[in-house]
């Protein structure tokens, strides 16, 4: 069974590994904080909850695009639920989760993406910001599944 990410490549030729960081926005976080501040406390878990499905709809469109580029849609469904249910190829991994549990990795990925010139930061602590953002290893491989360490 794998145990580490790297098991999902090969080790004897060149591979591919995708990378994405995705966003709902800073205004989105700022308006959230607004309603919070305000004691709107309805509104602001419906914006928040919002925010979080928005950044992962996006996580997933960058997907779906990474699988198209490398040609491994062809056997994927149309509907919603093969979504959901993760029902294609390949599994997106983000740092702090158990399969790479060390938040530090952001770090190297938004050296590589750059993901600060279109408002994305990193924390002192490795936390991305705004909240409602995620970034992410994708691997291809027909057996990568999460799993933890």
């Amino acid at each position: 069974p794998h145990r580490a990410l790297s098991d999902f490549f090969h080790n004897d030729r060149h591979d591919v590994l995708a990378m994405t960081c995705v966003s709902a926005g800073a205004k989105l976080s700022e308006y959230e904080h607004t309603l919070y501040d305000a004691g709107e406390f309805t509104e602001y878990y419906m914006v928040h909850g919002l925010g979080v499905e928005l950044a992962e709809a996006l996580a997933e469109i960058a997907h779906k695009q990474i699988r198209l580029d490398l040609n491994i849609s062809e056997n994927e469904g149309s509907k919603l639920s093969d979504v959901q249910m993760s029902k294609y190829q390949g599994a997106r991994y983000s740092f702090g989760y158990a399969a790479c549990p060390d938040l530090e990795m952001n770090r190297p990925l938004f050296d590589l993406l750059k993901p600060e010139e279109f408002g994305i930061e990193l924390s002192e602590t490795f936390q991305i910001h705004p909240e409602q953002s995620t970034s992410a290893l994708v691997v291809y491989h027909p057996e990568a599944t999460y799993y933890n360490v």
